[in-house]
């Protein structure tokens, strides 16, 4: 009796194959991965400008902006 063929609707092309793949080969427990965040347009301009006149990154301000309201939150519950 053979296999049940497996349709060929997936993504993957054909030749590419993982038969020689380790599993896990890549895998850091202890790595630490940066989230990207999409803010809207106005926004980012907002906090481009203000973090300018400030003089820090953009990244810092958005960061102290958002640690302030979690203190916020944290507080009204």
């Amino acid at each position: 009796m053979s296999p049940t063929p497996v349709p060929d609707d997936d993504d993957m092309p054909a030749e590419i194959e993982f038969s020689g793949g380790v599993r896990g080969k890549f895998y850091r427990p202890d790595a630490r991965i940066n989230l990207p965040v999409y803010l809207d347009a106005e926004v980012q301009a907002y906090l481009v400008a203000l973090a300018a006149r400030k003089g820090v990154p953009v990244s810092e301000l958005a960061n102290e902006l958002l640690k302030k309201d979690i203190a916020i939150l944290e507080v009204a519950k």
